[in-house]
């Protein structure tokens, strides 16, 4: 099998939907598939004139014998290309749909809103990364069940977190700064914490967004929990490895996810968890693995983080079922078989 991925330049982002995509196309060549990637300059998901034109150069120079796969987030740029999509049998690829990001005005998130609908059922199938955004594109969307298909993301083999082990209880994030992560509701939340000893450090994209991320600093700066918070940017590898080993508690106040990769590694280490029910980020966090709160509820967040800072015991019981419920979770060479048979 030959496909082409078609995203939004640069294919090298870090954290979100693109190391989803990194993964599956690995796993298709592992596989002994073909599998191409075209990133597309431009700006995304609102499409400018550079995104529109590379979309329509994109689509010419893709082989007649290549099953196109559209991540969703570049899906938009395809807008005035309908019938090329459905009559080449194209696949979206949608994590969640770009009209549901926070910060949108009413304007924008209408004109996204109708341009996604109108694309999404022109598309062969979609696959999405969970059932929530399944039920999302049937129910608000109006996609036929039948073109839908469930591949939820993989996870490694990781070493088991044992936390830092000292008074302070290290806090990690990982997300881009962007409205819909929610970092600004969790440094709220934890800013009413002054008198329990705890560290934030957020990881995750400082450029997606920089007016907000300079927003998330001054915030810090207003709450007066400064000295508490490291706006880590992007982090690989074996820095991140460091990260994850003295982490105690992994938070995420997320608006809205298509999935939740964050939410799984963190329960694949067996590392407790306090997060928002944006989207599917509470499915996967069984009970007594952490918490789960409302989404945009600043006092539910802040006292469910106050009981788990709090108690080092309450902590260490929840840690061993996070493992033991992370330790179920798909591997990437499962899900890469599985994606490979949607598009077969």
């Amino acid at each position: 099998m030959h496909a082409s991925l078609i995203v939004p330049a640069p294919f090298e982002t870090v954290s979100g939907g693109y190391g989803y995509d990194r993964r599956i196309v690995a796993g298709l060549r592992n596989a002994g598939h073909t599998a191409d990637v075209i990133p597309l300059p431009g700006a995304y998901p609102v499409a400018d004139e550079t995104a529109l034109e590379s979309a329509c150069q994109a689509w010419d120079r893709i082989p007649p014998d290549t099953r196109p796969i559209i991540d969703g987030l570049a899906l938009p740029a395809f807008a005035g290309l309908d019938d090329a999509l459905a009559a080449r049998g194209a696949t979206g690829l949608i994590h969640h749909p770009t009209s549901l990001e926070t910060g949108l005005d009413d304007a924008t998130r209408s004109a996204l809103f109708a341009t996604e609908k109108r694309l999404f059922n022109r598309l062969t199938r979609l696959i999405v990364t969970s059932e929530t955004t399944a039920d999302t594109l049937a129910t608000e969307f109006s996609v036929p069940r039948e073109r839908l298909h469930v591949v939820v993301p993989g996870t490694d083999d990781a070493p088991r977190c044992m936390g830092s082990g000292g008074a302070t209880c290290q806090i990690l994030s990982i997300g881009a700064l962007v409205p819909r992560k929610g970092h600004d509701l969790l440094l709220r939340a934890l800013a009413r914490l002054f008198d329990l000893d705890w560290h934030l450090t957020i990881v995750g994209s400082l450029l997606r967004d920089p007016v907000h991320a300079h927003g998330l600093q001054a915030l810090a700066e207003e709450l007066a929990i400064v000295r508490r918070v490291t706006l880590a940017g992007e982090v690989v590898n074996d820095a991140l490895e460091a990260l994850w080993q003295q982490t105690d508690l992994f938070a995420l106040a997320t608006h809205y996810e298509g999935y939740g990769m964050a939410i799984a590694e963190a329960l694949k280490r067996g590392v407790p968890v306090a997060v928002t029910a944006g989207g599917a980020a509470g499915a996967l966090v069984v009970p007594e693995a952490g918490v789960v709160c409302p989404p945009d509820d600043r006092d539910q967040l802040s006292k469910s983080l106050r009981r788990i800072i709090f108690s080092q015991g309450l902590r260490h019981d929840m840690a061993e079922v996070a493992w033991q419920s992370g330790q179920a979770l798909p591997s990437w060479q499962d899900q890469a078989a599985l994606f490979a048979r949607v598009l077969a």
